[in-house]
C-alpha cells in the first residue's frame, strides 16, 4: 500500500499547470478548457491554469467533448486529451471522446474516483501512461481496434473492471498496465502483441489465461516485484496457447513458469471467436449497421469532408461522409473494421433551380463500400455506368448497375486510393 501511495504521489509531482489557451462551453453548457497544438491548427483538452489541487471539481457529471470547437469565428478539431486534463475530477462520472481524438495523454483521467464509463472512438491509437490510473469505479470500457499502445499503469487499480478485450491491433502492453484490476476474471492476449511489461497483470488471480501469440516472446516470470502475472496465476491458472505451440511456450522465459499449459482456447466454455464483420446500409435518410454475431454491439465513427472555411470566388459543394464501424462482444475478439463512403450524386434527369427561395437539386444518395479488392456501389440508377480509376487516371474496372447496385473487381492494393466515377460525380475511397 505504501508503494502504491508513493507511486501515486510521484505521478502527480508536476504541481503547476501550464495555462489553458481558451475555454468554450459544449452543447450541454459544460465549460471545457483547451490548448492550441500543432501550430495552432488543432486543439487539446486541458485543465485550468491554476495551481494543482485548487480545482478538483472543474469537470463533473457527464462530459461530452465536441469534435470541433469554434472560437473567434475559427473552427478547429479536437485531436488530443492533454496529459492530466481530467486528473482527480472526483465528480466526473462519464466522458465521451469524439472521433477526432487520436491520443489519450499521460494521466489524463488519473484519480477520477467516480468515473464509471468512458467512450473511446476508433480514431484513438494510443492510451498513454497512467491514463486511467486509480479509477476504481470504471466498469464500462472498450479498447477500440485502432489502439496499438496501452501505456504503463494505464488501468492500474481499476478494480471494478469485470472484463476487457484487448483488440488485435495492440502491439505493446506497458508495465503495470492492468495491475490490481481485481474484478477481471480472464484475459485473452491477441497475436498482435509483441511486448508485455513487468507487472502488467500482477495482483489479479486469473483462473485461466488465453494467449493467441503464435511465436511467444520473453515475459517476466515468477520473480518478486517483476512478474507479469501474479504468483497465484502462475501456480494455479491454466494457460491456453495456440495448437502446435505448447513446446515453444514451455521453452520461453516467463511463460514456462505456468505450471499448467494446454493447447486450445479453453476457458470453461468461454468462446474466443471473432465478431463477424458488420455490414453498412443506407435507406430513407438513415445509416444502419448490422453484425451477424448475436448480441454484438456496433461502434461507428463518421467524418465529413464538408467545406468549413476558405477563400476564393467559388466553392464546389459536395458533402461526402466517411464511415467506419466495428463490432464487439464480451468474450469475443473485436471484428474487422467495415468502411463505406456516403455521398450524393445528381439524379437523372438533373433538376436545379430556385423554388420559394430555396435551392432545389434532385440528388441520389450513393453508398460506396470496399472489401478485398472489390468495390460495391449501392443506390445508383439501373443501367448506370460505374468506372474505377487509380489516382494517376488509369481505368482499372467498370460495370453497369443492376437493381441499383454495381460491383467491380479491381487490382488496387489495400490502403491505396481509388476514384469511383458515377456519371459526372467522382468519389475518392480508400481500398480495404
Amino acid at each position: 500500500m505504501k508503494k502504491q501511495l508513493l507511486l501515486f504521489a510521484m505521478i502527480l509531482l508536476p504541481l503547476v499547470a501550464s495555462a489553458h489557451d481558451i475555454e468554450v462551453k459544449n452543447a450541454d453548457g459544460v465549460t471545457i478548457y483547451y490548448n492550441y497544438i500543432n501550430d495552432g491548427t488543432e486543439l487539446a483538452v486541458t485543465f485550468r491554469s491554476e495551481l494543482y489541487g485548487s480545482y478538483p471539481d472543474r469537470y463533473t457529471g457527464n462530459v461530452v467533448i465536441p469534435e470541433e470547437v469554434t472560437y473567434m469565428n475559427r473552427t478547429r478539431k479536437v485531436t488530443y486529451i492533454w496529459h492530466y486534463a481530467f486528473r482527480e475530477c472526483k465528480g466526473l462520472t462519464s466522458v465521451t471522446i469524439p472521433n477526432s481524438v487520436t491520443k489519450i495523454g499521460t494521466g489524463a483521467f488519473i484519480g477520477c474516483l467516480s468515473l464509471a464509463s468512458a467512450t473511446i472512438p476508433n480514431s484513438v491509437t494510443s492510451i498513454e501512461n497512467n491514463a486511467f490510473y486509480h479509477c476504481p469505479n470504471l466498469t464500462s470500457f472498450t479498447i477500440p481496434n485502432s489502439v496499438t499502445n496501452i501505456g504503463d499503469n494505464a488501468f492500474t487499480g481499476c478494480t471494478s473492471l469485470t472484463s476487457i478485450t484487448i483488440p488485435n491491433s495492440v502491439t505493446r502492453i506497458g508495465f503495470h498496465a492492468f495491475r490490481n484490476c481485481t474484478g477481471l476474471t480472464s484475459i485473452s492476449i491477441p497475436n498482435s502483441v509483441t511486448s508485455i511489461g513487468y507487472g502488467a497483470f500482477d495482483g489479479i488471480d486469473f483462473p485461466y489465461v488465453v494467449s493467441l501469440i503464435e511465436n511467444p516472446f520473453e515475459i517476466y516470470g515468477n520473480i518478486q516485484d517483476k512478474r507479469t502475472f501474479s504468483i497465484n496465476t502462475f501456480y494455479n491458472a491454466t494457460l491456453y496457447v495456440p495448437k502446435g505451440t505448447i513446446d515453444k511456450y514451455k521453452a520461453t522465459e516467463g511463460w514456462k513458469d505456468f505450471l499448467f499449459i494446454e493447447e486450445g482456447t479453453g476457458g470453461g466454455g468461454t468462446t474466443l471467436d471473432k465478431c463477424k464483420k458488420p455490414t453498412i446500409g443506407y435507406a430513407n435518410g438513415k445509416l444502419t449497421f448490422a453484425c451477424s454475431t448475436e448480441g454484438a454491439t456496433c461502434h461507428y465513427s463518421i467524418s465529413d469532408s464538408d467545406i468549413k472555411a476558405g477563400s476564393g470566388s467559388e466553392v464546389q459543394l459536395g458533402v461526402t461522409y466517411n464511415i467506419s464501424v466495428y463490432a464487439t462482444k464480451s468474450g469475443y475478439d473485436n471484428s474487422d473494421v467495415a468502411t463505406a463512403t456516403l455521398c450524393w450524386i445528381d439524379a437523372s434527369p438533373k433538376t436545379e433551380g430556385i423554388t420559394n427561395g430555396v435551392a432545389q437539386i434532385a440528388a441520389r444518395p450513393v453508398l460506396v463500400k470496399t472489401d478485398n479488392g472489390f468495390i460495391t456501389v449501392e443506390g445508383v440508377d439501373d443501367r448506370a455506368n460505374v468506372t474505377i480509376y487509380t489516382t494517376d487516371g488509369k481505368q482499372v474496372g467498370s460495370a453497369i448497375s443492376q437493381n441499383n447496385i454495381a460491383t467491380i473487381a479491381t487490382s488496387i492494393q489495400p490502403g491505396s486510393i481509388a476514384i469511383v466515377k458515377v456519371g459526372d460525380k467522382a468519389v475518392k475511397v480508400i481500398m480495404k
